[in-house]
C-alpha cells in the first residue's frame, strides 16, 4: 500500500484474543512486542461499539484537550477520530485502541485489562515517529 507518507515505519497491531466485550492484541515493530492493546470486539465496524476493520492505516501524532498527546488513525472507512490513547478497561473505549504495558484483571471483572497505560503511551510517543503505517491483523494465538 502506498500511503500518504511514503517509506513510513510499519507497526503491526496483532489481535489474538477475542471476547464478547473486548479484543486483546499487541503492537509489534521489527518482530518485537512493545505493548499490549485493548479494543472493542468486531461488530461490523459500527460506530462506538466495534473495533475497526483489518487493514493498513496511516497514523499521525495528534494532541487534544481530552487525551493530551496521542495518535490518530486516519481514513478508517465510515469512521472518524479513531485514536490510540491511554486507558485500561473495555468500557473506556468507543472504537479506539488502548495501550498498556501488561495484561491483568485490574477491576476483577474476569477480563484482562491493560496496565500502566499512561506510562506506555509516553513510551510510544518517545519511540514512534510523527507518522507511521499501522497494519492490523488477526491471529489465533498471541503474536
Amino acid at each position: 500500500m502506498q500511503g500518504r507518507y511514503p517509506n513510513n515505519m510499519i507497526v503491526s497491531l496483532n489481535r489474538w484474543d477475542f471476547f464478547d466485550e473486548q479484543t486483546i492484541g499487541s503492537l509489534m515493530m521489527d518482530g518485537e512486542i512493545f505493548c499490549y492493546t485493548l479494543e472493542l470486539p468486531w461488530r461490523e465496524n459500527r460506530k462506538n461499539i466495534s473495533c475497526i476493520p483489518i487493514g493498513e492505516y496511516e497514523v499521525e501524532r495528534r494532541t487534544s484537550e481530552k487525551y493530551g498527546e496521542h495518535f490518530h488513525i486516519l481514513d478508517v472507512p465510515d469512521r472518524s477520530y479513531i485514536l490510540i490513547h491511554s486507558g485500561n478497561f473495555h468500557n473506556q473505549i468507543r472504537g479506539c485502541v488502548l495501550v498498556g504495558e501488561e495484561l491483568a484483571d485490574i477491576n476483577k471483572d474476569g477480563l484482562p485489562d491493560v496496565t500502566n497505560s499512561k506510562k506506555t503511551m509516553k513510551m510510544l510517543l518517545d519511540r514512534l515517529p510523527e507518522t507511521f503505517t499501522l497494519r492490523i491483523r488477526e491471529f489465533k494465538e498471541r503474536g
